[in-house]
């Protein structure tokens, strides 16, 4: 062990000075020489070992370099095609070991040294095209190389999502000094995109480095477990770990303890979730042995940002002070929670304003992005004898102190020592810039005594307070617009203004920039460098005119702005092309849980070729535009409607309310540009911050409303589509919404929507508009038959608007991976086949969705309606009454059963593999299982091809979990309930309530009437808070009232364990309803599943008919036991019982 240490050590000193060598900026052909003289010292034999480098025919070598004849050899190229290779020499015979004489070791070593010669190579290339070189473009073609794979491999999907996104950012790597440069990020590709402002992930973890025009970026690697992060970590030298602590919170830590024991030197930063997280984290964590920083989400992705620069400053702060180069800034803090939200602003306030002070009249714009190297290095403290040393060792390079009040000193907490530090420091300083933050302004007496600024926590201007106390210290730079004398004639601060001038400045300016290659150089500098690379080989003797040069880079940066947007989210302006490949925001603020869902897979689609892996279908997902919680918190102070939702009972008084108020300007200006634009039906669905959480379901909890977009009078369209997105504002407050924040104890004041508006996928078809299928999908399925497993998910389909089955109404139940095995019987897919379909109206265009409600213009049409819009072709399959078989087609007279045999047996459409792709790919993006809605468009879209629209992905939860328990120690006698298809895990021993429906007085006809006395009863549960198990025969949460019990989520919310049964009149299916089954998986709530004449799965009536009646209302009887129950759940084997007392075992011989 001692010598396999004392090995990994060498190699480590190796690669980190083959890094120190590069960062001394000598010539290639020095760097290279130096190189190789340290190799032989890193491999076993270092005496006879030599080592040499090839580069484009040229050699560097070590000392007393002689071939041998055992050899190691590594290839690497440039991204100008430059050809090179390591070689490494024994010079004596030495044991066989994994490669003849070398260790695996030694291999990676080889080529990890390779990679780091080559970005190496690579940086100087970008430094000879940001001096002005003439050589040609070839890194633009290196970059069109990149493509996925065939078959993606979803566990490195996290990186391939990285690269895509940062591939014309990586010639920047290695130009700086003294920076983070790789990055392991142990993550689910879900945590690390919820947790970065939904979906923007290069912008907020790499982008804000080209907003700050900093050229080294740092290469995120991402992981999601410890034997991938090992991999990566034999492989490469990493500069930082980040673990994401999400849904899952073993693994990280797990990987942190051993990623410290094998290399204790690499510093770990953990990120937990949100705030909630900190205290029981510390607790399970009370050393925090294995990590060296504990940051917290706070809402601002630049969190990242912040946890590079913090590792950077507190490595290079005592170099560049003592150069003389920087100064300090001092922010004093031990709050997780402050200063995770102080760093990232510090930061980008302090760089943003370095960029200010860095603006002069030299063009040089390289020598500007070199300037922000010696921007203010922030330090954190946190507690009063850390910070007091600090101030001691920088106190030549102090700038100011950031102070909080309450901290700990000498070891105990202290209420006043922010104080006794500031009065300390100006002791020592004299009149050095402070500030006191504190969230009680109290303090702020005391703060003016010590002649320090005071700052208010909570404030709403917290920013620009900070930005106005160091203002005076900092500066911006922009690129200056002057005419061919040098005189300045405009300034553009970010690519849009630049842009903008190009249009207005005169010839003579586009010449004199033009020909000293500023462009080029200014937009390199930023980090664009598909636009300079584009621009650079061109000069403006290339055109005949200095305005063909002017439309020529007007072009070049549409094109790239079209380019870049592909698969982000774009801020919606009056001249953009609304389409598909990206999502348009129409007012800032979170995206709520629909909406990140929906931005997430639009990512994923457009930065993954699906079609390469499935080229006969389209892929995609609706047109889609976002109004963010913002444009919510705006419409309800303006109109001073929070006072009137608290005082209001009336619903009705409400949502009239909501539709008299005001959108803002800004937001009517958008939506009105937008629905210009638009020529389809449109969806407008809410999104709220709690809605799809991982934490709490809230589906079907809100409205949607469909509008038909068709009116003559485009005044009319767009008060229809203002009057919709007020109503998904008043959704929140609808009775139904107020019953199920109630049942949770959440609370309403806690919620905020955010607005998701899309095109409406589906065809024309006479009178009315739908889609020629819709569904769902999940990616684990509770209810496997035959040879299926739970990890094959299954699938929903229905004929029409997608309301139809997420409602849980009557549709066809398929598994993507065996879709021509049949899950029903003949007898089963008749009864239970699909008999009508929700189209949307496109005659009556005149809608009240106040009076009529969210399904205003919503009709339920007959199957044979479809059939006489031809569209029944592809989808149902015709019973043979004479000979009792179900023969796919309609070409036949007799009943239509939809069973989409042409589609899943035949594969008219590839519908059941790209169901399976899509899971795939989201549970491994998700880390968790998933579930997705979608629609299928059969009619030919532009480039010939049906579509395949996902309308949203969400985190299935309650999949499953580790308690186990053996039946056979069990007494029959005690059992009550047995189960043998069930959802849930755990063991339940506090439960004495039960009610259910009487089957001995149940009627088919009068399900409504039995959710109206479940909900009464279920409300008084609510109010003694009390949790029970609830028992009725059917489907629960059908919208179907003939196939089950019509309740929704907020009239059973205090039931605890849910049991569907049949009867011999009233068959049972397991198609649970989309809202419904998230609510119950979500909500980790018991769902047993047993088929009255099943010979295994029981439920004992005369057991329930014995205990004490509480209540009998109508058809549902209230009993209660007179101890609690025994409820035991195997979420591994799907069993399930309930036992009549605390878990009494048969006693065995």
């Amino acid at each position: 062990m001692i010598a396999e240490r004392k090995e990994r050590l060498k190699e480590l000193t190796c690669i980190n000075e083959t890094t120190q060598i590069i960062k001394e900026n000598r010539s290639v052909e020095e760097t290279l020489t130096q190189i190789a003289e340290i190799l032989p010292r890193a491999w076993q034999y270092p005496e006879m070992t030599v080592a040499r480098i090839w580069l484009e025919g040229k050699e560097y070598s070590s000392q007393g370099f002689r071939e041998g004849d055992w050899r190691l050899v590594q290839k690497f190229d440039t991204i100008d095609n430059r050809k090179g290779s390591i070689e490494v020499f024994y010079l004596k015979p030495f044991p066989e070991l994994d490669e003849g004489p070398f260790l695996n070791e030694e291999r990676q070593l080889i080529e990890n040294l390779a990679s780091i010669i080559s970005n190496y190579l690579n940086s100087q290339e970008a430094r000879k095209i940001l001096q002005k070189s003439t050589e040609e473009d070839t890194v633009r073609e290196e970059l069109s190389k990149f493509q996925h794979p065939r078959e993606l491999n979803s566990r490195m999907l996290l990186q391939k999502f990285l690269a895509k996104q940062n591939a014309n950012r990586d010639i920047f790597h290695d130009l700086m000094r003294y920076k983070v440069k790789e990055i392991l990020l142990v993550a689910t590709l879900y945590d690390a995109f919820s947790i970065e402002k939904e979906g923007r992930f290069s912008e907020h973890i790499l982008g804000e480095y080209s907003q700050l025009n900093l050229t080294s970026m740092p290469r995120v690697t991402g992981v999601s477990n410890y034997e991938e992060a090992i991999e990566q970590l034999n492989s490469r030298h990493f500069d930082m770990v980040i673990l994401m602590i999400g849904n899952d919170k073993v693994t990280p830590m797990q990987v942190s303890a051993r990623v410290k024991g094998d290399y204790p030197y690499i510093p770990i930063y953990v990120l937990l979730n949100n705030d909630r997280e900190v205290s029981s984290f510390k607790e399970t964590n009370p050393t925090l042995s294995n990590i060296d920083h504990l940051f917290v989400w706070n809402g601002d992705s630049s969190i990242f940002f912040a946890m590079v620069k913090h590792l950077e400053d507190k490595v290079n702060v005592e170099n560049d002070t003592q150069l003389g180069l920087v100064k300090t800034i001092l922010l004093v803090e031990d709050s997780e929670i402050y200063y995770s939200r102080y760093l990232p602003l510090l930061y980008n306030t302090v760089l943003e304003q370095t960029k200010r002070i860095i603006d002069d009249v030299s063009t040089d714009e390289l020598f500007k992005v070199l300037r922000l190297r010696a921007r203010p290095k922030i330090l954190l403290a946190t507690t009063y004898e850390e910070a007091i040393q600090t101030v001691e060792k920088y106190k030549d390079s102090l700038l100011c102190v950031i102070s909080d009040v309450k901290f700990t000193k000498g070891e105990e907490m202290d209420d006043n020592a922010g104080f006794s530090l500031i009065a300390q420091v100006r002791a020592m300083i004299k009149g050095l810039p402070t500030v006191i933050q504190s969230s009680d302004v109290k303090n702020s007496s005391r703060a003016f005594e010590l002649k320090s600024t005071f700052i208010n926590k909570n404030s709403e201007t917290l920013l620009q307070d900070i930005r106005n106390f160091i203002m005076h210290h900092l500066g911006f730079g922009s690129f200056v617009y002057r005419d061919s004398g040098g005189k300045k004639i405009a300034e553009a601060q970010s690519l849009k203004e630049f842009e903008k001038h190009i249009d207005s400045i005169p010839s003579d300016s586009i010449v004199y920039h033009g020909k000293r290659d500023h462009f080029s150089l200014w937009l390199m500098a930023r980090g664009e460098i598909k636009i300079a690379k584009m621009i650079h080989p061109v000069k403006v003797t290339d055109f005949k005119t200095p305005d063909d040069f002017r439309n020529y880079l007007k072009y070049v940066i549409k094109k790239y702005r079209n380019e870049s947007n592909t698969g982000k989210i774009v801020n919606f302006e009056g001249s953009a092309l609304l389409d598909e490949s990206n999502i348009v925001s129409m007012g800032s603020g979170a995206l709520g849980g629909k909406g990140r869902g929906c931005a997430f897979i639009n990512t994923l689609i457009y930065n993954l070729d699906f079609s390469e892996i499935i080229p006969e279908m389209n892929i995609r997902t609706p047109r889609t535009a976002i109004i963010g919680t913002d444009e919510f918190d705006i419409f309800m102070e303006r109109n001073n409607l929070m006072e009137a939702v608290h005082q209001e009972t009336e619903y009705e008084t409400i949502r009239q309310k909501f539709l008299d108020g005001d959108l803002s300007y800004n937001l009517e200006k958008r939506l009105k540009e937008s629905l210009k634009l638009v020529n389809r039906p449109l969806a407008v669905r809410s999104s709220s911050l709690l809605e799809d959480s991982t934490m709490q379901p809230f589906s079907g909890i809100f409205e949607t409303y469909l509008i038909p977009n068709n009116h003559p009078d485009f005044n009319v369209r767009f008060k229809q589509l203002k009057d919709a997105v007020k109503l998904v504002y008043s959704s929140i407050y609808s009775p139904h919404s107020r019953r199920y924040f109630e049942a949770i104890n959440f609370s309403l004041e806690d919620e905020k929507m955010a607005v998701v508006i899309q095109d409406v996928v589906g065809t024309y078809h006479k009178d009315h508009f739908y889609p020629h299928m819709s569904g769902t999908a999940q990616s684990h399925n509770y209810y496997p038959v035959a040879h299926m497993e739970p990890e094959d998910g299954f699938a929903i389909a229905g004929l029409g608007l997608g309301h139809y089955v997420v409602n849980g109404e009557r549709a066809y139940r398929f598994s993507p991976k065996y879709p021509t095995l049949e899950m029903s019987s003949l007898q089963s897919q008749i009864r239970d086949s699909q008999v009508e379909f929700m189209a949307l109206d496109m005659i009556n265009s005149d809608i009240d969705f106040c009076t009529d409600g969210s399904e205003a213009n919503l009709h339920r049409l007959p199957i044979s309606e479809a059939e006489s819009h031809d569209v029944l072709k592809h989808l149902a399959s015709t019973f043979d009454v004479e000979n009792e078989r179900v023969e796919p087609g309609i070409s036949a007279p007799g009943p239509r059963i939809l069973n989409f045999a042409n589609i899943l047996k035949y594969e008219y459409v590839p519908l059941a593999r790209a169901l399976n792709l899509i899971l795939d790919v989201g549970k491994e993006a998700l880390g968790s299982p998933v579930e997705l809605e979608y629609a299928v468009d059969l009619d030919k879209a532009e480039n010939g091809l049906p579509s395949f629209h996902i309308l949203q992905i969400k985190p299935m939860m309650g999949t499953g979990g580790e308690y186990t328990f053996d039946t056979g120690g069990i007494d029959p006698e005690e059992m009550i309930i047995y189960a043998e298809r069930s959802m849930g895990n755990g063991k339940i021993d506090s439960i004495t309530d039960l009610v259910y429906v009487d089957p001995k007085g149940f009627d088919k006809m009068r399900t409504r009437e039995m959710a109206a006395q479940i909900e009464q009863l279920n409300q008084k549960m609510v109010t003694e808070d009390r949790k029970y198990i609830l028992i009725g025969p059917g489907r629960w949460g059908t919208r179907d009232p003939f196939i089950g019990i019509p309740v929704n989520w907020s009239q059973i919310s205090n039931a605890k364990v849910i049991v569907e049964t049949s009867l011999d009149e009233f068959p049972l299916d397991a198609s649970l309803g989309s809202h419904f089954f998230h609510n119950v998986t979500s909500m980790n709530v018991g769902y047993f599943s047993i088929q009255h004449d099943s010979s295994t799965s029981f439920i004992r009536w005369d057991e329930l008919d014995e205990q004490e009646l509480i209540e009998e209302s109508g058809f549902v009887k209230h009993i209660r036991f007179k101890e609690p129950v025994c409820i035991m759940m195997d979420g591994k084997k799907r069993i399930s019982i309930i036992l009549k007392h605390a878990c009494k075992l048969k006693n065995r011989a």
